[in-house]
């Protein structure tokens, strides 16, 4: 009897756990599909449409296959679309270190105790929900996004004469836009105040008895614990950067050939494709090279 009873408990077992599997994967299904009728889908179809020519007549969409000529194309005769993306590329490269070291410099002062600190972590903030397409289009327009300094000291001269010009337009252009590129740190801050938030106070107060200066504590204890975050905000920044059409005319470029009767639907994917390729292979050396400087909680 006791053999039975004990398969039976175990038989229960086992459904309960099927029933909560169930009812796990049922919630899952709206997510499911809309992830493959707007995401997975569109993603494929746009690439077998990379390697057609699309026509559209009265009957419909024709394809016409053209194998790899879009991405030959692309690179051996669109000079325009190879010179927009080695700019974005060299725009971005630049961009990126000054969003994250100034985020986690302005991270480590809000993460201070001070009267009013609630107050200015919202005012960091609020730019992330402002700056949509429209609020950005109104500041290019009005001339706001550069540094008055600029012209006032002929910092545009001193850089062209002094930089190699391969890095003197993409510096200009990003300081140019450096107030509007410092409204693209909200996130980031939050994000290193969630990992400052990790942190132990007891970490601190025992480098304290031993000695440690403010200095030596930064270094050895709070930027090791902040390397997790440091890749996410890499990470974060590039797909950012790289996403946002009134910084990006690559994304303008693609948009626009969409419409051109000699390249059209077919050409756009392709330009799609090299685009987020590029980005992707960013990424991948990012991911590679954070493992020689990224520290977790438990390693040693």
């Amino acid at each position: 009897m006791k053999p039975t009873i004990g398969w039976r408990k175990r038989r229960s077992r086992l459904s309960i756990e099927a029933q909560q599997a169930i009812s796990g994967y049922v919630f899952l299904v709206p997510w499911l599909v809309g992830l493959g009728l707007f995401v997975l889908f569109p993603l494929g179809f746009s690439l077998y449409m990379s390697f057609q020519k699309v026509r559209f007549t009265g009957e419909g969409m024709k394809f016409e296959f053209k194998g790899w000529e879009n991405y030959s194309y692309a690179f051996l005769s669109d000079n325009t679309f190879v010179a927009a993306l080695i700019n974005i590329l060299k725009n971005t490269l630049l961009v990126i270190p000054i969003i994250v070291l100034f985020s986690l410099f302005v991270a480590i002062l809000l993460n201070m105790k001070f009267r009013g600190r609630m107050g200015f972590r919202a005012v960091f903030f609020l730019p992330v929900i402002f700056s949509t397409g429209q609020v950005l289009s109104e500041i290019f327009n009005q001339k706001a996004g550069s540094l008055d300094m600029l012209n006032k000291y002929d910092i545009a001269g001193f850089v062209s004469a002094n930089v190699p010009t391969f890095w003197a337009e993409p510096i200009l252009t990003v300081l140019n836009l450096f107030v509007v590129i410092l409204w693209y740190s909200g996130v980031q801050i939050l994000i290193y105040l969630a990992g400052l938030q990790t942190i132990g106070t007891s970490v601190y107060e025992a480098s304290l008895i031993d000695g440690a200066t403010p200095w030596e504590m930064f270094w050895k204890i709070t930027l090791p614990a902040l390397t997790p975050f440091i890749l996410l905000n890499v990470v974060y920044t590039i797909v950012d950067m790289f996403t946002v059409p009134l910084l990006n005319p690559v994304l303008n470029m693609i948009v626009s050939n969409m419409t051109v009767a000699n390249l059209g639907y077919g050409y756009a994917s392709a330009q799609g494709w090299i685009y987020f390729s590029v980005v992707f292979v960013l990424i991948l050396i990012v991911l590679g090279l954070s493992r020689k400087f990224v520290h977790y909680a438990g390693e040693r």
